[in-house]
């Protein structure tokens, strides 16, 4: 039998970087021609979804991958120095324990996360990595890891902290649970009807062991 597969964001799901993120946007502001966000806006975007906050920024579509790879670049200069959620990492090896095969899927640069599994020892874990700097086209690389890889949908779940992450793994027709550690707030991730919302790394493991297929909400 195939092992089932686990595939996770990075940025605030597995690595705490919202507030490097948070000051890197910040700082790339009048360069992107957007206005930075004091620490109280900072709080109200958590209950926005992706969609929502872009336009609430008001950047052109245009120059979003342009953002991201600045974003990345900048974000590398901080990355060894950035820890994990706290207690993900027990999680992980629990579940690669229990004979799960983990994988990634990020917006992050790969070079970003190499450095910080290896600096954090969690490098071992982890059977693959795939990036891309596509804002709201994660749904194609969760594609391509499942045509890649071979892996049936019945047999693969994605956890991501936004809410963009949930509609990725809807897309692809894949289960998906979201954390509420990261980015958006637990409301607004639920208002986007996650298989599973989870507070705290170890409720993961609960989630995975009542883990069932995705099942379409859309009738006809």
């Amino acid at each position: 039998m195939t092992a089932k597969v686990i595939l996770f964001d990075f940025d605030g799901t597995i690595a705490d970087t919202y507030q490097a993120i948070a000051k890197i946007t910040n700082q790339l502001s009048s360069e992107f021609g957007y206005k930075a966000l004091d620490q109280e806006e900072l709080v109200l975007i958590k209950n926005l979804s992706s969609r929502e906050i872009v336009r609430r920024s008001e950047i052109s579509i245009f120059k979003l991958p342009f953002l991201v790879r600045r974003v990345r670049a900048e974000l590398s200069k901080e990355i060894a120095e950035l820890e994990p959620i706290e207690g993900i990492a027990q999680v992980l090896q629990e579940l690669k324990t229990q004979g799960y095969t983990l994988g990634i899927v990020t917006s992050n640069d790969q070079e970003n996360v190499d450095i910080f599994l290896t600096k954090n020892q969690l490098d071992n874990l982890f059977s693959y990595v795939y990036s891309s700097t596509a804002i709201f086209g994660k749904h194609r690389v969760l594609n391509q890891v499942i045509k890649e890889r071979q892996i049936d949908k019945s047999d693969i779940i994605y956890i991501g902290d936004e809410t963009r992450d949930i509609r990725s793994a809807k897309k692809s027709l894949i289960a998906v649970a979201a954390v509420s550690w990261g980015f958006n707030a637990a409301e607004i991730l639920q208002e986007h009807q996650p298989d599973y919302l989870v507070s705290e790394p170890l409720e993961l493991l609960e989630a995975i062991a009542h883990w069932q297929p995705y099942q379409s909400t859309v009738t006809s």
